[in-house]
């Protein structure tokens, strides 16, 4: 009978069986929600509210999901606008059938977290539980991953972004111009006109004045004189560079 290593030997190896790293791959959208450290500094997805672009178009992004207008899917599907929903799970609700419908007809649907917190000072497991967890709904739901996020209430840290990078996001979208409950436009900066490259935020409004459809039509009445049209978001946004990541945690 073979005499077994020595006592010694067998400690040193219980040590490094106990230090090696976990197996599996790091996948933002497959690992458990918050059960991961922050992750390890990298390039950050680019925040935009304009895209730069020689294309005369704007971006026509939609919040939330609350209006669900039948009238504003036949727009979408007649006029072929490349428009972009930012959808909250715990607002959409049962209503995800409707937004198969638009995706039917050509809408890009995106990424507006979970529960609609406001994610700005929240540790990075929060952060990315709301953000990781709101891909894995639309993966499972309609077969996307979405490339796209736009933070509750514009209100981000560096902490989003980088939950947002490990959960498989390409770029943090805000926007320049309002389309507000009335049909108006407002402006968070810049010139108080329309300009190319702009990207138009359509928040839900509880029992607005006009419905989606007809805000939406009065709008595209407004890009026509201004000699614009609507834009792909995805699309013009596949060039943006991602930012470098700072030194320090936050």
């Amino acid at each position: 009978m073979r005499a077994g290593p020595p006592a010694a030997v067998l400690a040193l190896l219980a040590v490094l069986a106990g230090c090696g790293p976990p197996g599996g791959a790091q996948d933002g959208v497959g690992q458990s929600p918050g059960g991961a450290a922050a992750s390890a500094v990298g390039p950050l997805p680019p925040v935009v509210d304009r895209v730069p672009t020689r294309d005369k178009v704007v971006f026509l992004t939609y919040d939330d999901g609350a209006e669900r207008d039948p009238r504003f899917i036949d727009l979408v599907r007649e006029r072929r606008l490349p428009v972009s929903m930012f959808l909250t799970d715990s607002v959409v609700g049962p209503g995800y059938a409707h937004f198969a419908r638009l995706r039917a007809v050509g809408a890009s649907l995106q990424n507006h977290t979970l529960d609609h917190r406001a994610l700005r000072g929240l540790p990075y497991a929060g952060q990315r539980a709301e953000i990781c967890g709101q891909q894995r709904k639309l993966r499972s739901r309609f077969g996307v991953r979405p490339r796209l996020f736009r933070p509750p209430y514009g209100a981000y840290d560096t902490t989003t972004l980088r939950a947002a990078a490990d959960c498989g996001i390409a770029a943090v979208v805000l926007w320049r111009v309002t389309l507000e409950p009335d049909g108006h436009l407002t402006y968070t900066h810049g010139p108080h006109r329309l300009n190319p490259g702009d990207i138009i935020s359509v928040p839900s409004g509880e029992a607005p004045p006009l419905s989606l459809a007809q805000r939406t039509s009065r709008l595209l009445a407004e890009l026509e004189k201004r000699g614009l049209t609507a834009g792909h978001l995805e699309h013009h946004t596949d060039h943006l560079v991602p930012r470098a990541a700072p030194d320090e945690h936050r």
